[in-house]
């Protein structure tokens, strides 16, 4: 490896980062940008052809451009929405429109954490992170249904009970099931990204710390919004505004 890097840097092509992943002689090979269009770009991979010999098998090369780079930020920022706007629609119908707003609210929060944590440890940011981030949505979206399944439970079995303490007592009962089913989670992501190799690294990583905010999220952030929005058992009856 240390020799192959040598090798790519003395070609002149600037900032060049080598990463292994499967085999021992398996190897990423990451240029920057030559600032040239596509001509220079090809002119860069045909040197670094050259550079490597006819003995190593080039399997595949890509070009990402300022251009492709952009659409796809836009395509994955569209994406990451339409999730949220669905998650919202969904669950104003399944429950009410406050239970949507916390979802939706734990999401952003979920989501928020998850870009701030790779910009704060400049990793590299793909489509593959994307999918994870996607991928994190449903889980925090699974749990935190389960959550206010149970609210909407105890809310019709409940009825003199205040809301504070009911949402307190439905988080409790199903906090076990919550922390098993992260905990398992949790010891499949692991293995994935220790043995997993470097290919899938970083969608790991991006689920392992998804999981930990979206089980936290679920808990501490879409719950109490229903204390703060409330929920139709807080609106006053008619009987009610006529004795008044």
């Amino acid at each position: 490896m240390d020799q192959l890097r040598a090798k790519v840097n003395g070609l002149g092509l600037g900032s060049v980062e080598l990463q292994q992943f499967g085999g021992p002689s398996d190897v990423k090979i990451k240029l920057e940008s030559q600032g040239g269009g596509d001509g220079a770009e090809q002119a860069a991979q045909k040197k670094l052809k050259d550079a490597l010999g006819p003995d190593v098998e080039i399997r595949s090369a890509e070009t990402t451009g300022a251009t492709v780079s952009a659409e796809k930020t836009t395509q994955a920022t569209s994406a990451v929405l339409l999730a949220m706007l669905f998650v919202m629609i969904y669950l104003w119908f399944q429950f009410e429109w406050q239970f949507a707003v916390g979802a939706v609210l734990s999401l952003l929060h979920d989501v928020t954490l998850t870009i701030g944590l790779f910009c704060l440890l400049g990793l590299d940011f793909n489509l593959s992170i994307i999918a994870a981030i996607l991928t994190i949505i449903g889980y925090s979206l699974n749990d935190t249904v389960v959550v206010f399944d149970r609210i909407r439970e105890f809310l019709r079995k409940y009825k003199s009970m205040g809301l504070a303490d009911l949402i307190d007592f439905s988080i409790d009962s199903v906090l076990p099931r919550t922390i098993l089913t992260s905990l398992a989670t949790m010891m499949a992501l692991l293995a994935l990204y220790i043995f997993g190799g470097e290919v899938i690294r970083g969608f790991t990583f991006t689920m392992i710390w998804g999981v930990i905010v979206g089980t936290y999220s679920s808990i501490f952030i879409a719950s109490p919004v229903l204390i703060l929005l409330g929920t139709k058992r807080d609106l006053p009856s008619a009987d009610s505004k006529a004795a008044a």
